[in-house]
């Protein structure tokens, strides 16, 4: 009997897999838009387990097994028996007996691994407290379609170091050996614990002046400041992250063919101004794209 993958965490992957998946993403991309179909996981259902809202990683991976012959039942937040007092355990004994991979989105990781744990069928983390690979999937496949590859890249990511995004950056920058500059206030930096763990070995410089980090930057990322969950803290994070805005000038510490990344949401006029979003510069929305043809090269990994 084949072992499970789950995929919690990009290093759940080799360096080889994740370049296959890269590669495997392309061809699905060209496909799309030849209008050429695929039933490589025909018959198959995917479980989309939501506790928290979602707009791209729910179409991502219900158009993904769908265009690849597939099914998707989705359970929003509320929905479940979770909300209820059901033990999480169960209820993903209770999924793998009818889908043959979930995508789960949550809070805490503790609540992901146990999950993941209790399931006999691949678990993707749909995002987490401590990350969100699959959108790091379409970002790194986003950097590679317009610089044609990770080596030798400056990846800058300004505003809030301690969110999952960035940890997932640190992640990659670990595995593909690029060079990550964080820029962050004290108060929101990366812990030290995950840089030293999980980051061990990248080349990660930790910075609190946003224009040091952009400098020569090939890529400038950022997230909102207040993710969900954090709405009670919106104020201090407005007030602590305000200087940390990306704007025309930020940008233009960046090397002249830099691309400006947002997994979205966008709050425009915080993180990120409108100019910036809609300038030649931004490769955003074909960033969101991505995140359909990456998510359908890695139901094929696992599941194909």
């Amino acid at each position: 009997m084949t072992t499970k993958r789950d995929f919690l965490q990009l290093g759940d992957l080799t360096r080889q897999e994740l370049d296959q998946l890269f590669a495997r993403a392309a061809v699905l991309k060209a496909d799309r838009r030849a209008r050429k179909t695929h039933q490589t996981l025909a018959g198959r259902t995917l479980a989309v387990l939501l506790e928290k809202n979602s707009t791209r990683t729910r179409l991502s991976f219900e158009a993904a097994i769908h265009q690849l012959g597939g099914h998707a039942i989705t359970l929003t937040p509320g929905e479940s028996q979770i909300v209820r007092g059901e033990p999480i355990d169960d209820t993903s004994r209770v999924i793998a007996r009818y889908a043959d991979a979930i995508v789960f989105r949550t809070s805490g990781d503790d609540r992901l691994r146990t999950l993941a744990r209790a399931s006999s069928v691949p678990v993707i983390n749909g995002l987490s407290e401590g990350g969100h690979p699959v959108q790091l999937l379409a970002d790194l496949f986003t950097v590679i379609e317009r610089h044609g590859s990770l080596e030798g890249r400056k990846v800058a990511w300004v505003g809030d170091g301690a969110s999952n995004m960035a940890l997932s950056w640190i992640e990659a920058a670990r595995i593909f050996g690029f060079e990550l500059r964080i820029g962050a206030p004290k108060e929101y930096a990366p812990p030290a614990s995950f840089l030293t763990t999980v980051g061990a070995g990248a080349r990660v410089h930790v910075l609190t002046d946003p224009r040091e980090a952009a400098q020569g930057a090939d890529v400038v990322s950022t997230d909102v400041w207040t993710s969900m969950g954090q709405e009670a803290e919106s104020a201090i994070r407005l007030r602590v992250l305000g200087s940390y805005q990306l704007d025309s000038a930020l940008l233009g510490k960046a090397a002249p063919s830099a691309i400006v990344l947002h997994c979205l949401p966008a709050h425009r006029g915080e993180e990120i101004t409108g100019e910036v979003i809609e300038s030649p510069q931004s490769a955003i929305f074909d960033e969101a794209e991505n995140r359909l043809h990456t998510s359908k090269a890695l139901l094929e990994l696992l599941l194909a």
